[in-house]
């Protein structure tokens, strides 16, 4: 079949929000089901980003931290492609490439000349379709995963996130985002190698994917390398479903299910009862007390209002002149440092704000963060301090757009967990906001009868 048949053409939508000058990029849906995005840069590398709709979300509900396992394992060879080739080929040219797991999708990039992107091409498409994950690597590997597990179990902050996880995501709602994306060493070490085999056959499959090629790559060119090495995969045996199919995002197009594994949640909403709004953890050898609250926010089928989400949170700790750094920090000296984020996921949004503190400010701090979060309720932010985040956010999203890839991670992102057609249309978002809007998304969202405490100090 001559290659241009067995590719479809896709309107992005984002004409008119994309940055002016950007020559426009193209998406195709290959005759396989995989989705191809192409973006062509001025400059003389190209970047490819492959992303799977699998991430740590869909892991067998007993067997938390598989999406992230495979991620190591997908290196590790094939039947054409010894283990350590794909690194050697890549250094070899000049170039780099990484991976990483979220709870929405894993993804695996790779940057280098352009010229070079036939040479490597073909075993990059080998290793993510048709990976071995053979016994002789399975352990060793496994190591070093349960070693990457160890060491974020000695980083404080990732264990109060995990806890502040957990207690907003209450165990009786079995939301997948309450387990750890790295697993837990018992579940590590009951995962098999054919186990994780079936996880890759489920998942990383063409209609699956979405490739994204950005640089300075001929559009004939890249089409024909996609399409010839992407183009089909290994078919093996696909498990069967089965009657539980398990919790269910809202998803782009032509997405496989997730995990037939995973049980279904009671309640998309992780507002439940049984929530314990406090907690407080002893450390050993904690530095400095932490104070880390969390609101639930409404998720990316919402982006408008995640926008204004991001702008509360630029008000209270965006630069040296946000409400809480400049009063907490540069004028009391109660903190060392406060920030405040929001993460917007498919089954859900969340808002975070986190202060660094000696133990004695503990109760001040917390009160005044309060008493600043009704404010935000009560009175609408003064158009000059709206005008300040707003050029700060929208700047720094323009920022964010300087290389290849950081556009193959914006195309990428947006096609598997958010929309495609959107993708440029943050900074519209942001700009559109009013005074109103964040004093109304205040009293819907951050309710201090909602908020979640985890507090780590040092083991008395």
């Amino acid at each position: 079949m001559p290659m241009i048949a067995s590719l479809n053409r896709v309107d992005p939508g984002f004409t008119s929000s994309r940055p002016t000058g950007l020559k426009p990029a193209e998406v195709f849906r290959l005759e396989s089901g995989l989705t191809l995005i192409y973006q062509p840069l001025a400059f003389p590398v190209v970047a490819v980003d492959v992303w799977v709709s699998a991430g740590a979300a869909v892991d067998p509900w007993q067997q938390a931290g598989m999406a992230h396992f495979l991620e190591h394992l997908i290196f590790k060879g094939t039947q054409k492609t010894a283990p350590g080739v794909f690194d050697r080929l890549v250094e070899g040219c000049g170039g780099a490439t990484n991976a990483a797991t979220a709870y929405d999708y894993a993804h695996f990039y790779i940057t280098l000349a352009a010229e070079q992107l036939e040479a490597v091409l073909p075993t990059f498409a080998d290793l993510l379709l048709n990976a071995a994950i053979p016994d002789s690597e399975f352990e060793a590997e496994r190591q070093v995963v349960l070693e990457e597990l160890r060491q974020a179990q000695d980083d404080p902050d990732w264990v109060g996130f995990q806890a502040l996880l957990e207690q907003v995501y209450a165990p009786d709602l079995n939301h997948p985002y309450r387990r750890p994306i790295l697993g837990t060493e018992a579940q590590l070490l009951t995962q098999s190698p054919e186990a994780v085999r079936q996880f890759h056959r489920l998942h990383y499959r063409p209609e699956n994917l979405t490739v994204v090629v950005a640089g300075g790559v001929g559009r004939d060119r890249t089409l024909s390398l996609v399409n010839t090495h992407f183009g089909a995969a290994n078919p093996g045996s696909i498990p069967n479903p089965g009657p539980n199919p398990g919790p269910k995002a809202t998803s782009p197009p032509f997405r496989l299910p997730v995990s037939p594994m995973a049980p279904t949640p009671t309640d998309r909403s992780p507002v439940a009862n049984s929530r314990p709004l406090r907690q407080t953890l002893q450390l050993p050898n904690l530095e400095q007390t932490r104070l880390m609250l969390a609101w639930p926010g409404p998720g990316n089928q919402q982006p408008e209002a995640g926008a204004g989400l991001d702008l509360l949170a630029a008000i209270l700790t965006e630069g040296r002149l946000s409400r809480l750094v400049k009063a907490l920090r540069e004028e009391r000296r109660w903190v060392s440092d406060v920030e405040c984020d929001y993460s917007s996921d498919r089954l859900g949004g969340l808002l975070t704000l986190t202060a660094w503190l000696e133990p004695e400010y503990l109760a001040p701090v917390e009160t005044f963060i309060r008493e600043q979060i009704l404010t935000l309720q009560q009175h609408l932010v003064a158009p000059a301090e709206l005008r300040r985040v707003q050029i700060q956010l929208t700047r720094e999203f323009a920022f964010s757009l300087e290389t290849p890839g950081d556009f193959a991670e914006l195309y990428g992102y947006a096609n598997t967990v958010t929309d495609l057609a959107t993708a440029f249309d943050y900074p519209i978002w942001i700009e559109h906001c009013t005074p109103e809007d964040l004093q109304r998304l205040a009293q819907d969202y951050l309710l201090l009868d909602h908020c979640c405490v985890t507090v780590l100090c040092p083991e008395d």
